[in-house]
C-alpha cells in the first residue's frame, strides 16, 4: 500500500491539481493551453478535429474556443464519459480505420486537426518511438484528406529515429511547421509537438 501511494504522489503535480480545480479530465489540457498561447491555432467559429480525445480535456477547451458557432469532432477508440457541449461530438472509432475514408465519417472539411494521440508503452524508448510514429503518420494521412486549403495540424510524436522524416512530412505539407515542446510535459517525457500552419493546396487524394 505504500508503495502505490508514492506512485500516485509522483504522479500529482501541479498541473494535475490544476485540472481538477478547473474540472478538466486531464492535465494534458495544459499542453493545447500553451500551443494555443504560442500559436494561435484554434479561432472562434472554426471546425476543429480531435485525434485520440479521450478522456476529453482538450476537446473542452477547443470548444470553449470555438464557441457554439464553431464545431468540434473528436475520434478515440476509448469512449469519452465526460459531458460536453452540444457543437461537440466524439465517434468511438480506429485511427487506422478513419484513415482509409475520413469522408465516410465526417461530411466537412476542418479547420484544424489535432493528434494527441500516444501508443500503449512498453518501456522500449525504440519500440515506443515506432509505434508513436505509425499514429503521426495516420494522424497526418487524415488532416490531408479533411484539412481545409490553409488549415493547421497540431501533432505530438515521441522522439526517435522516424522524428526528422515525420517533420519533412510535415513541412512538405504546410507552409510553416514549428517543433514545440510544452512546460506543461513532464520533465521525464520524450513526446514534442510540431505545428504545420497553412496547409498546402486541395485535398490529399489517396493512391
Amino acid at each position: 500500500m505504500r508503495h502505490v501511494a508514492v506512485k500516485d504522489k509522483r504522479w500529482d503535480d501541479h498541473y494535475t491539481r490544476l485540472a481538477r480545480r478547473e474540472r478538466y479530465p486531464a492535465r494534458s489540457v495544459y499542453k493545447l493551453q500553451e500551443i494555443q498561447k504560442r500559436f494561435a491555432v484554434i479561432r472562434r467559429g472554426n471546425r476543429i478535429l480531435d485525434l485520440g480525445c479521450a478522456p476529453g480535456s482538450w476537446l473542452m477547451y477547443a470548444a470553449e474556443i470555438t464557441g457554439s458557432t464553431g464545431c468540434v469532432a473528436g475520434v478515440d477508440l476509448t469512449p469519452v464519459t465526460i459531458s460536453l457541449p452540444a457543437h461537440v461530438s466524439v465517434h468511438t472509432l480506429d485511427i487506422f480505420e478513419l484513415v482509409e475514408d475520413p469522408a465516410a465519417v465526417f461530411a466537412q472539411e476542418f479547420d484544424v486537426v489535432l493528434s494527441d494521440m500516444a501508443p500503449a508503452t512498453t518501456g522500449s524508448r525504440g519500440v515506443d518511438a515506432a509505434r508513436s510514429y505509425n499514429l503521426c503518420e495516420a494522424a497526418l494521412a487524415v488532416a490531408r484528406q479533411v484539412l481545409r486549403p490553409g488549415g493547421a495540424f497540431v501533432c505530438k510524436i515521441f522522439q526517435g529515429e522516424d522524428f526528422k522524416s515525420f517533420t519533412a512530412a510535415v513541412q512538405t505539407a504546410f507552409s510553416e511547421c514549428k517543433i514545440f515542446k510544452p512546460q506543461s510535459c513532464r520533465k521525464a517525457s520524450k513526446e514534442i509537438y510540431l505545428i504545420g500552419k497553412g496547409k498546402t493546396g486541395g485535398p490529399h487524394v489517396r493512391s
